[in-house]
């Protein structure tokens, strides 16, 4: 009788490098503790403050700036981290906009976005995400009436 060979099995090593820059690793991970944080009772806003008092200026005042700016015109929207990035959600808790502040990914601007969820629908075409490099009275009110809009 002819003897079978047991075919070996070799187990698939996995590719080096998950394609992930290490700031995006660092958003994950991030995320993760953002997550144990509010498991162990942290509130939304207490995190959301936290994030802010560890970002460097002129992006802490243009964050501190935005939650006021947040709270006074969408009240409804309530203070949580997206990928460690101050975020504000909607009842459901689902992330309405977010700010990024410009050392995150070592970009020259800071960001303020706005997901899907954002009632910004204009058309065809409409931005999702402005760069913020300074707070201004302008600035100020465009992002108000932004705000609002994103949270009807």
């Amino acid at each position: 009788m002819a003897e079978k060979k047991t075919a070996k099995k070799t187990a698939r090593k996995p590719e080096r490098g998950s394609g992930l820059t290490a700031e995006e690793k660092a958003a994950m991970r991030e995320t993760l503790a953002d997550e144990k944080a509010k498991a162990k009772g942290m509130e939304g806003e207490a995190l959301l403050l936290q994030k802010i008092a560890a970002m460097k200026d002129p992006d802490k005042s243009m964050a501190k700036k935005l939650h006021a700016i947040v709270k006074a015109n969408a009240p409804s929207l309530m203070p949580t981290t997206w990928y460690g990035m101050p975020a504000w959600s909607n009842k459901d808790g689902k992330n309405v906009l977010f700010f990024q502040d410009a050392a995150k990914f070592k970009a020259r601007y800071a960001t303020l976005g706005f997901s899907d969820r954002a009632s910004l629908d204009e058309g065809d075409l409409w931005p999702t995400s402005y760069a913020l490099k300074e707070m201004t009275p302008a600035a100020e009110t465009k992002i108000a009436a932004l705000v609002k809009k994103a949270a009807r």
